[in-house]
């Protein structure tokens, strides 16, 4: 699934605040087409999920508007159904600016600000598995569900030594693939684990978080110093002013903890 949106006009985005003038190089840096292209991530309902409308909704669509009006260039989405597309996307350059988990493998075609979110990754067994820990899932009886190219995919990948990893097309499908096929856990947002547990039954998240993912906002990496700074203070502006909490607030996200700011 791919959609991109309409281009969106600067009257229509959220107000950002401590706009500056900005270096028209800076700015041609990150509108090579002239718009700029923000990737959107479905993947994950923390970041943006769809209104009522249909449009894409969420504090990274928020941000990106934010930002296009710092610019003072049009806003155009290109909404995405999970974070390894949209990754895809920014590091190939086919857009400018998206919205993903710091992860290091991620970090040779982008570069990252500082967070902005925090965002737990959780278990979810079937009410009838012994599973009873985070730490009794790295076993290699257990076989672990986790949607393909996420932040999950990649840490889990790197952090279970003994449990088989298995992957679902998106992480929306995460427990619907790991119900359909077998598998011991299912691994995502916490958030969409527990809509999933409610909307199906029978099933239960273990305590705590094997990770807590460290959101942030990125772009190419051969875009340049200069623009990468503006991406990072910018982030750091958002977070001081209140417009990520405000955004959280705004869109009914519970669970998700604004970074503190970079010092």
């Amino acid at each position: 699934m791919t959609a991109i949106s309409n281009t969106t006009a600067l009257s229509d985005a959220p107000a950002a605040s401590g706009t500056s003038n900005i270096p028209a190089d800076i700015v041609q840096a990150f509108t090579p087409t002239g718009v700029l292209r923000a990737t959107i991530n479905l993947g994950n309902p923390i970041l943006a999920t769809r209104d009522a409308s249909g449009a894409a909704a969420g504090v990274s669509v928020d941000l990106a508007c934010a930002f296009a009006q710092q610019l003072g260039v049009a806003l155009e989405l290109i909404v995405l159904d999970s974070a390894g597309k949209a990754v895809d996307t920014v590091s190939q350059e086919a857009a400018d600016i998206g919205f993903f988990a710091i992860d290091p493998k991620r970090a040779t075609g982008i570069a990252f600000t500082d967070a902005y979110v925090l965002i737990e990754g959780a278990y979810l067994v079937r009410d009838d598995s012994p599973l009873r820990e985070i730490a009794e899932v790295d076993d290699p009886r257990h076989r672990v569900t986790v949607g393909l190219g996420s932040a999950y995919d990649l840490y889990l990948t790197r952090e279970l030594q003994r449990a088989t990893i298995t992957r679902a097309a998106t992480s929306p499908t995460v427990v619907d693939t790991f119900l359909q096929t077998g598998t011991n856990v299912a691994a995502g947002v916490r958030q969409q684990l527990e809509a999933d547990a409610r909307r199906l039954g029978g099933l239960r998240l273990l305590p705590g978080s094997f990770m807590t993912i460290r959101q942030a906002m990125s772009l190419p990496r051969g875009r340049g110093e200069a623009a990468q700074k503006l991406l990072a203070t910018f982030v750091e502006d958002m977070k001081r002013s209140g417009f990520v909490e405000q955004s959280l607030a705004r869109h009914g996200i519970e669970g998700a903890a604004v970074a503190p700011t970079s010092r």
